[in-house]
C-alpha cells in the first residue's frame, strides 16, 4: 500500500510541477490542509476551504511554481516531499527563487485519498517537528 501512496503523491506533484493545480480528485472531502510559515499560515478543513485558500494564495503570485526534489516514505500513511518554490509576489515583487525557498510537505494518504496535507515553508522546521535529519 505504501508504494501506492508514494505513486499518488508523485502523480500530484508532477501536475503541480507543470503548474496544473486544477485537480482535487486526490483529496478526501474532509481533508485537513495546513500551511506552516509563509505569508498566510493556517489550517483549513474540507475540500471547499482548501480550494479557496489555494486560490487566494495563487492569486498573489506571478509565475508560481513548485519543484519536487526528493520523496521519502515516513510510514504506511505519510510521504515527505522536499520542494523548492518559485514565483514573484504581485504586490511585493518578492522573488521566491532569490530567497532559496526550500520547503517540505507531509502528505497523509489513506485508501487512495489525501486526508491531510501539511506544507512547510521552512524545511528545517519540518525536519525538527518530524524528528528527522536531512
Amino acid at each position: 500500500m505504501s508504494s501506492e501512496n508514494l505513486d499518488l503523491v508523485r502523480s500530484i506533484l508532477a501536475e503541480w510541477e507543470r503548474a496544473d493545480f486544477r485537480s482535487v480528485s486526490w483529496a478526501h472531502p474532509d481533508i485537513e490542509y495546513t500551511l506552516i510559515g509563509g505569508p498566510e499560515p493556517g489550517t483549513w478543513k474540507g475540500l471547499a476551504e482548501m480550494t479557496i485558500s489555494v486560490r487566494d494564495f495563487m492569486s498573489a503570485w506571478d509565475d508560481y511554481g513548485i519543484e519536487a526534489q526528493k520523496y521519502r516514505e515516513l510510514d504506511g500513511e505519510r510521504v515527505l516531499v522536499l520542494v523548492r518554490l518559485r514565483g514573484r509576489g504581485k504586490a511585493s515583487g518578492l522573488d521566491l527563487g532569490a530567497t532559496h525557498a526550500n520547503g517540505a510537505e507531509v502528505w497523509h494518504v489513506r485508501d487512495g485519498k489525501v486526508t491531510r496535507l501539511i506544507m512547510y515553508w521552512d524545511r528545517d522546521r519540518a525536519f525538527a517537528e518530524l524528528g528527522l535529519e536531512e
